[in-house]
């Protein structure tokens, strides 16, 4: 019998992919889940996939590869620089797809199969990303081949006795080490305005504390390695950040019917940007600007495995060797700026130019 290998969430879409596959295709389903920091219990998800059919049941803590091979050179390259919060979502998608043709590799699976929304941003980018990556591979998108509404995907799950959680208005639509994005019912919410409740990452600016807090970061060839002096690995000292930072309501977005958290990436975003701005030339930093943009468009359209975004990485690199020092950052009611750093001599910034604007401010609200 031939074997399909899924993507699984647990969500309601995922869940009723794998008797969806088995019976209208006669496969069998095995399920991928990856732990990417979206602090959910993978354990229970595993038992609900193999409750709900699945031959087998994979769940893989990725969280350092993620870090390290995804997010570490976004945020080298300055992709982060305009889209941080939003591009959380599509910079996990490479690994997934990397991840579940390893499994349908291991598992002798002759396809791997998703659950995008037909016709979305985040299908094309999947299955960009897909034919890009292992074209011999075949490629089952669930939810446009079974052509199913909303409704009758939950009338098929109750059928089955698939549990479905009631409708609430919103959508969590991605969550991962480097934020989470919220998408708002526009039925339910036809002000278009977020609630507060929906934020989890971060507090509202109102209730904040009235003193502000600061952080000291410390980077090394570009990789943020210390916090306030303590020694992390990356995982951890993201997460560490997040916390600090969404405390005092830092790394909160609103776009259309969107609501956006990265507390994270606001504030390592600005103190790897600082450090670069000072340690290169003016020139030279011109021309990574442009090229940060040129990034962060390939990983929003799925172009990850690509030479284009390989030439652009070794470009950073280069770059990176410079960016080493110490930036102290302000948090104060949803707002973060530099108010100092300390950068290393670097060769790079052998070109007398201006050192970068301390005191810069960067409103979240208003990224």
């Amino acid at each position: 019998m031939e074997r399909i290998v899924l993507g699984y969430s647990g969500g309601l879409e995922t869940s009723i992919a794998i008797p969806w596959l088995a019976e209208r295709l006669g496969v069998e389903v095995i399920t991928v889940t990856l732990d990417l920091g979206q602090g959910r219990d993978l354990a229970d998800i595993r038992e609900r996939a193999l409750s709900g059919g699945a031959l087998r049941a994979h769940v893989l803590d990725v969280r350092d590869e993620f870090a390290r091979d995804y997010i570490l050179p976004a945020l080298q390259a300055g992709a982060m620089e305009k889209d941080g919060q939003r591009l959380a979502a599509a910079l996990a998608r490479p690994l997934i797809v990397r991840k579940l043709i390893e499994i349908a590799r291991m598992e002798r699976a002759t396809a791997i199969a998703h659950c995008c929304e037909p016709d979305s941003e985040d299908e094309l980018r999947f299955e960009r990303l897909a034919q890009t990556l292992d074209s011999s591979v075949g490629l089952i998108a669930v939810l446009r081949e079974s052509r199913m509404s909303p409704s009758e995907r939950i009338a098929f799950a109750k059928e089955r006795g698939i549990f479905v959680s009631p409708p609430n208005g919103e959508t969590v639509a991605d969550a991962n080490l480097w934020g989470r994005s919220v998408e708002i019912d526009a039925d339910q919410h036809p002000d278009n305005q977020g609630r507060d409740e929906l934020y989890v990452l971060t507090r509202a600016p109102q209730v904040c504390p009235d003193e502000p807090a600061y952080l000291d970061v410390e980077i090394e060839d570009g990789v943020p390695v210390r916090v306030n002096g303590i020694e992390m690995p990356l995982v951890e000292l993201i997460e560490s950040v997040e916390t600090i930072a969404g405390a005092h309501g830092v790394g909160r977005h609103q776009n259309d019917r969107h609501i956006h958290e990265g507390p994270a990436g606001v504030v390592l975003q600005m103190a790897h940007r600082a450090l670069e701005k000072a340690a290169i030339p003016a020139d030279l930093d011109r021309l990574k600007q442009k090229l940060s943009r040129e990034y962060a468009g390939l990983v929003h359209k799925g172009l990850w495995f690509t030479p284009t975004r390989d030439a652009i990485a070794a470009f950073a690199g280069v770059t990176e060797r410079s960016v080493t020092g110490s930036v102290r950052l302000e948090l104060f009611k949803g707002r973060c700026r530099t108010v100092g750093y300390v950068i290393k001599s670097s060769t790079l910034a052998s070109v007398n130019r201006s050192a970068a604007p301390v005191g810069a401010t960067l409103s979240t609200e208003d990224r």
